[in-house]
């Protein structure tokens, strides 16, 4: 940890880990490949693959004559449909989104006062200590969001998608799909950078401890 606060640069180091994992989130908050649905797997039919996300669903009807077709429907946490655990998810990554923006307006501002010199003066003091609590929560909450749709596909939960779908209530077989690999990422990179944050020292608590 001492190693981890020897001077802002480490924290600037934080704030791109921090940017990327914001990225992360929001990428991964609208990718459909939250539940790969495989539909229709039998020798007399074509096989069909349905992406299921936190937003819209897509369904890939594959073809040995037309190749693949796509097809995408998209919702809201409005739709009556949408079942407890897609709506949890869905609020969880919205808020993990602006904890992330929040978190990384507050360290801009928090790097532009320490390298100004005007972070205050106390050896207790760390400027960034807002960014890393948010960046952690950011974490929890995307954790969560991916352990909600973990157990969702473990459980084989459905959905009761509107007719105009043409989806099943429940598929023949399902998996995690790779949105669930970027959020976990984007959660590992919220923690690192909440921990890099909270591990900043000041210049004043240098001074009072001197290195040998």
């Amino acid at each position: 940890m001492l190693l981890l606060s020897k001077s802002a640069n480490c924290q600037v180091g934080g704030f791109a880990l921090a940017s990327i994992a914001w990225v992360l989130c929001s990428i991964s908050t609208g990718l459909p490949q939250w539940r790969v649905w495989y539909l229709n797997e039998t020798v007399y039919t074509e096989r069909t693959t349905a992406f299921v996300g936190m937003w819209r669903v897509c369904i890939y009807h594959q073809n040995s004559k037309t190749g693949s077709a796509r097809v995408c429907h998209e919702y809201t946490y409005h739709d009556s449909f949408i079942p407890l655990d897609v709506r949890i998810v869905q609020h969880l990554l919205l808020i993990s989104n602006m904890l992330g923006l929040i978190a990384t307006v507050a360290t801009i501002f928090a790097l532009r006062n320490v390298y100004a010199g005007n972070a205050q003066k106390t050896d207790t003091y760390n400027p960034f200590v807002i960014s890393a609590i948010l960046n952690i929560v950011a974490s929890i909450f995307v954790l969560l969001a991916v352990l909600f749709n973990y157990f969702s596909v473990i459980h084989k939960a459905g959905i009761a998608f509107p007719p105009s779908f043409h989806m099943p209530l429940y598929p023949p077989n399902q998996r995690i799909g790779i949105a669930n690999v970027v959020a976990s990422l984007c959660a590992l990179m919220f923690l690192g950078s909440g921990i890099i944050f909270i591990s900043y020292t000041s210049p004043m608590e240098k001074q009072v401890f001197p290195e040998i």
